[in-house]
């Protein structure tokens, strides 16, 4: 990925230039190659970073054998934890973190291994919350990225255990996973998040199929244990800032989505007498099928053929499209209907492909007039055309790597809506990191009552005490609801000076402020409380 600045190339319509730029905290530690960012309405990439040595993480060798220990009933979590790296962890909040690849660091022949079917979304999940160092977890596993959100106890810890995990569930070698994971951490995670379901991170600039991704993943994830309260935030603040983004700027007005993208493909590659009467195939109805035969229709093909393993999704197109003869076919008629196209669209999530060197070798040729070659456009992640399709010399292959070249239309226009959507996700992701800053409060305020309640009771017992044994019963309840009034009205005020929404940028700096200042008067040792609990839920979750 480094390169000479000043190299420049096209990428989801916008100026790709390539430079040296300093990369994120966590990519540099970890050795990630940084992603691509938004700079001035140019998408920038930093400069690749790869993974040190394995032995110039010696001293977080203690981290293994905690791994170890934690998953061992007989020892003590909290007394492991007190006597080893408490400090490691007792430093930092959990941290979000976003590991993964997309179409700008990873070639389709690696996406397609990771990619996770939505299906598996949830087995996913629980997966990656077994790892010792991961409370919360969500997938977003489309055909242009794949990528793993967290919440991590330890960032260090988490990563290395999150690419380990998709190293075994792919069967990619780590080594080779490093040079195409990007890491983002905290803020530059949730700006990342907000950027993708905004459009702005897309192959194609303001596209919106990936907005009704980043929706599954939060309709798959309610009710899945493990897609927490912090990662659920996260995604529907991603989708709130997707919204704005799409209704305040119209970045996605002359923006071309993925299967618009395959159909001017095919429209540029066919030779321009014979677009039109190029007979076509479209195996898939499914979304993306779906827009592909909306595009082809834009573009005046009357007639088409699709392949798909029920009748009824091809039925509901007629209905929108009465004035186009659309024409269903089975599965076990793919290959007879291969034969009589001349230009075919595979969109299936099918994980095996569909078409093979053997298969386009048994077709017959196509005319003269269309140049003699069949052109094969697969825009499926996994992909439904086997790469060896390309060795037959009457197929051409495209996929969806491939598209690059047309999407270059109304760029200026997007460049300056991609500039304003900037400062929409900008307020979007000060409006979660608020929220999450509010949380801290909550050990704290849990641990203040915890403390006013003991001594209520203390000082309750000896009250009771110098009153002797035979006090009436109403006498004893009545000092003890004395007891806890005078301490509710007592904590009143220190606790409304700790609850904070996080929509109020100066009442949450107030908040936090207060809430250092009661754990310095009272030694509440908030940090150690919500450790101790994250440690006891991991604990209780491995020994289910």
């Amino acid at each position: 990925m480094a390169a000479a600045s000043g190299l420049a190339t096209t990428i989801a319509g916008a100026k790709m230039e390539v430079s040296v730029c300093k990369p994120s905290k966590a990519s540099s530690i970890l050795g990630f190659s940084s992603r691509p960012t938004l700079r001035n309405g140019k998408r920038v990439v930093q400069n690749a970073v790869f993974f040190k040595p394995r032995c110039e993480f010696a001293s977080d060798s203690a981290a293994v054998g905690e791994n170890v220990k934690l998953k061992d009933p007989s020892v003590t979590a909290l007394e492991m934890l007190k006597t080893s790296a408490a400090d490691r962890y007792t430093k930092e909040r959990s941290s979000i973190l976003v590991i993964g690849l997309s179409i700008h660091t990873a070639p389709v022949e690696m996406r397609e291994k990771l990619a996770v079917p939505e299906a598996e979304w949830p087995r996913a999940i629980g997966e990656l919350c077994s790892l010792n160092h991961i409370e919360e977890a969500a997938v977003l596993s489309t055909c242009n990225r794949m990528e793993i959100y967290v919440v991590a106890l330890s960032w260090r810890r988490g990563t290395r255990e999150v690419m380990e995990w998709m190293a075994k569930t792919s069967g990619i070698p780590v080594s080779e996973l490093r040079q195409h994971l990007f890491l983002l951490r905290d803020n530059e995670a949730t700006q990342h998040l907000f950027e993708v379901s905004a459009g702005l991170d897309s192959l194609v600039l303001g596209e919106g199929q990936i907005l009704a991704q980043v929706k599954q993943v939060v309709k798959v994830g309610q009710g899945v244990v493990g897609f927490g309260r912090n990662i659920s935030t996260l995604f529907k603040n991603a989708i709130t800032a997707g919204k704005r983004v799409r209704t305040e700027t119209n970045i996605a007005s002359g923006a071309v989505s993925i299967s618009s993208a395959a159909v001017e493909l095919a429209v540029m590659k066919l030779p321009e007498s014979g677009a039109h009467s190029a007979r076509m195939l479209v195996v898939g109805a499914g979304k993306m099928g779906k827009l592909v035969i909306k595009h082809l229709v834009s573009k005046g093909c009357n007639k088409m053929v699709v392949v798909n393993r029920s009748e009824e999704k091809v039925v509901a197109l007629r209905e929108e499209f009465k004035d186009i003869e659309i024409i269903y076919k089975p599965p076990s008629e793919m290959l007879s209907c291969a034969a009589e196209a001349d230009v075919i669209f595979t969109s299936t999530s099918s994980e095996a492909p569909l078409f093979l060197k053997e298969h386009a070798e048994t077709l017959p040729p196509v005319s003269a007039e269309l140049g003699g070659l069949r052109l094969f456009i697969d825009i499926s992640v996994p992909r439904n055309v086997g790469s060896c399709v390309a060795e037959v010399e009457s197929a051409r292959l495209y996929n969806v790597d491939d598209l690059k070249e047309v999407v270059e239309a109304n760029k200026e226009d997007r460049h300056r809506k991609a500039m304003e959507a900037q400062s929409i996700i900008g307020e979007q992701s000060k409006e979660f990191e608020a929220w999450r800053d509010s949380l801290e409060t909550v050990p704290t305020l849990k641990k203040l009552r915890s403390y006013a309640e003991r001594v209520r009771v203390a000082e309750l017992e000896k009250c009771l005490a110098k009153l002797g044994d035979d006090i009436p019963k109403k006498t004893r309840r009545a000092v003890d609801d004395l007891s806890r009034g005078v301490m509710n009205k007592l904590l009143h005020g220190p606790m409304q000076h700790l609850r904070c929404d996080g929509s109020d940028g100066r009442t949450l700096e107030e908040t936090l402020q207060n809430m250092h200042a009661l754990n310095r008067m009272y030694n509440l040792e908030t940090e150690m409380f919500m450790l101790e609990q994250k440690i006891r839920a991991k604990v209780e979750q491995t020994q289910k």
